[in-house]
């Protein structure tokens, strides 16, 4: 089939994820064709280092084949096993084991879903159960941060914090609250890391206060803020926000979705810390997007609440047809082996230190306001003005230019709306890969200053 009659096929049946529906139509779809380590190459034969490994989740990079022969093995023996009925796989249990010693403390019980919107799906209505089971029914409201996200189902949706998966779908609901993200680029009470800190803190104190600790459920948040603009607290912020949590009664729930599996140097983001969450929710590197597959993972308190006080007899009514799906979690299993004996999560380690130092080079771009990383997570913050930090008008359709130069110049990497650029490399990536990312970058971020509208926006900034 040619590209030309697959793109009339997307233009006519694929309604793409989060896209604007009308303008993909006029758009149409970039067709990627094949993958190699850190590379992508599209049906045209234009070749990428995909700065963004997928969508936050290939971390251990393109064509592994014996992630490919895991996959392919299981799917000869056993190429389903439901969970329901008490039946399961033998993949699926060692699975389960592996996460449980993998994750910090008592995390010792694993609900398997798809990915990460219906693992904090499956948080959030576990959590509803936990406490009404345990005779405290009025603990129904969820805080999370602002620019926060959890996924798009119609649960967790309103709990993220972006105002794009609220808009036309009649949330947040009266449950879902706020608090203050620790985003030291923008904190009005100060950058420092105590100030930050403290800001978020009071913050969720607050809002705990307003709304009375019998009212509060949970307080969910990512370790690092990742589609909301990759937001890197100060060290030590995560464990504040911990601590006050359990000081409050109300639960702590630490998504790792995007985080988890190296992501930020150790294998979760809370062992930097020595947090220790209620609950914990996983999804993309645990297989590094070659198979979906997502897991809650529930600590003692919360799993004996339900375990013990349930209904004797009745089931709890929580499940998907492919939770714990046995192919997926031989893929799993297989990428976790290559995390641990094929390297690459001391691979990451070592470029991730190398990926903050060379990313840092960037910020005496005129376009540049702040460079944050931590380990191969980063987030570029473009500005008009680097004294003021005033934003570019949204006229100027800056991410839409951004994207379309970097690709041009062979890299991908997340523009968000704005102006905010989101880099997340493969974790198997060489220093060359990761010298090839910043170079192209900063050529990009070069061609944004050819622009007219782009020019005209500094100067008007720097007449102000």
């Amino acid at each position: 089939m040619t590209v030309n009659s697959l793109e009339a096929l997307d233009r006519l049946h694929w309604v793409h994820p989060v896209a604007n529906w009308a303008g993909h139509e006029k758009r149409g779809v970039t067709i990627m064709k094949s993958a190699k380590g850190a590379f992508i190459t599209d049906s045209e034969g234009h070749e990428l280092i995909d700065g963004f490994a997928g969508l936050w989740c290939v971390n251990v990079g393109y064509g592994h084949e014996s992630i490919v022969e895991a996959a392919a093995a299981q799917m000869r023996e056993l190429p389903y096993a439901t969970g329901y009925f008490s039946f399961g796989s033998e993949p699926t249990i060692r699975l389960a084991a592996k996460l449980a010693e993998l994750t910090p403390g008592d995390l010792n019980h694993i609900y398997f879903s798809l990915g990460g919107s219906d693992a904090i799906d499956g948080a959030l209505r576990l959590i509803q159960f936990y406490y009404n089971v345990t005779g405290r029914p009025t603990k129904k409201a969820i805080l999370s941060l602002e620019r926060g996200y959890h996924g798009s189902s119609s649960t967790g949706a309103g709990v993220t914090a972006l105002p794009a998966f609220h808009a036309n779908f009649d949330f947040p609901a009266h449950v879902r609250h706020y608090v203050a993200a620790p985003y030291a680029y923008r904190n009005p009470t100060g950058s420092d890391d105590a100030s930050v800190i403290a800001a978020s803190v009071a913050s969720l104190r607050a809002k705990v206060a307003e709304l009375g600790a019998d009212n509060v459920a949970a307080f969910f948040c990512e370790p690092v803020v990742g589609s909301g603009g990759v937001i890197v607290p100060p060290k030590g912020w995560l464990k504040a926000m911990a601590d006050t949590a359990a000081e409050l009664d109300i639960l702590f729930l630490a998504d790792e979705v995007i985080t988890g599996f190296g992501r930020t140097g150790p294998m979760f983001a809370c062992e930097a810390e020595g947090v220790v969450p209620d609950l914990m929710t996983m999804a993309k590197g645990l297989t590094s997007g070659y198979a979906p597959l997502g897991a809650l993972a529930i600590g003692e308190k919360v799993y004996r609440g339900i375990a013990d006080n349930a209904p004797e007899g009745g089931p709890v009514g929580h499940g998907q047809t492919y939770s714990g799906h046995p192919v997926s979690a031989a893929v799993a299993l297989e990428v976790l082996r290559l995390y641990d004996e094929g390297g690459i999560l001391a691979n990451g380690q070592r470029v991730g230190a190398y990926f903050e130092k060379k990313l840092a080079t960037l910020a005496d771009h005129p376009l540049v306001g702040e460079v944050r990383a931590r380990g191969l997570l980063a987030g570029i913050e473009l500005v008009a003005d680097k004294t003021t930090r005033e934003k570019l008008p949204r006229s100027v359709k800056l991410a839409d230019h951004l994207f379309a130069r970097g690709y041009a110049n062979g890299v991908i990497f997340r523009a968000f709306a704005d102006d905010i650029i989101g880099l997340a490399p493969p974790l198997c990536c060489s220093e060359s890969e990761i010298d090839l990312i910043v170079s192209r970058l900063r050529q990009t971020l070069d061609d944004m200053l050819v622009l007219p509208e782009v020019r005209d926006a500094l100067v008007t900034a720097k007449a102000a």
